[in-house]
């Protein structure tokens, strides 16, 4: 069961709390899940149409062709949860229309996954207690802004726990590290990658190559299973 610990935010009552090896393991286990049941293999990348179907076996409607400005020329992504049906996903169409944000509208649909599977019972709770909602219309939903798909702060609870998934989702953590130990291995490598050396721009596009994400997707992934790194001088990442 998930460890549940004060929300500083003031949003709910509780809020879970993750470690990154648990997200890490719980996407990788629905996504394989997934692949399995609706393609009887498991094959990465994951397709953009296999995305779209994962979300809505979890959702009430999926709109991606959404005009969401009004919730500001920012936001990219909205997640409604309501006491009597399955949440509402909507991904503004400013993604999914151009075939230039493909990689950009993966991300989107699996954050927005993350907030529907990993958060909704945080709003059921609300819900169920007579909670409303009455004060704010905006209270029983997830709004999903650009900056904060792939690397929101980590004070910024919900959505760094949203971003995480995304990138777990799209690159499992076990085939990224395969992927870079195999690469380190025919290098010989042995310490620290920095994010700005040539070895960590081959593996950000080998990530890319390989999971169809955006460059900052698969750098953001990469800093976050410490297997680049912004420090120099660190103990090696293969000894943590």
């Amino acid at each position: 069961m998930v460890r549940m610990i004060p929300d500083s935010t003031g949003r709910f009552v509780k809020r879970p709390y993750y470690e990154a090896r648990e997200l890490d393991a719980e996407c990788e286990r629905l996504i394989r899940g997934f692949l399995l049941s609706h393609r009887g293999k498991v094959e990465y990348p994951v397709l953009t149409d296999d995305l779209t179907v994962l979300v809505e076996k979890h959702v009430e409607d999926l709109d991606t062709y959404a005009d969401l400005t009004k919730y500001g020329e920012d936001v990219e992504g909205v997640t409604e949860f309501f006491a009597d049906q399955r949440p509402r996903v909507s991904i503004s169409e400013r993604l999914s229309a151009d075939e230039r944000r493909e990689n950009r509208f993966r991300t989107t649909l699996t954050h927005e996954f993350g907030h529907v599977t990993f958060h909704g019972h945080l709003w059921a709770e609300k819900f169920a207690t007579g909670d409303m909602f009455e004060r704010d219309p905006n209270a029983n939903k997830a709004i999903s802004r650009r900056e904060n798909i792939l690397n929101a702060p980590q004070t910024d609870w919900m959505e760094w726990q949203a971003g995480y998934i995304s990138g777990a989702l799209l690159m499992p953590a076990t085939l990224v590290r395969r992927l870079v130990s195999d690469y380190c291995a025919s290098h010989e490598l042995h310490g620290d990658i920095h994010v700005a050396s040539r070895h960590a721009i081959e593996l950000i596009r080998l990530v890319m190559q390989q999971f169809a994400v955006s460059e900052e997707a698969a750098r953001v992934r990469l800093l976050k299973l410490s297997l680049i790194t912004t420090a120099r001088g660190q103990p090696s990442l293969f000894h943590r």
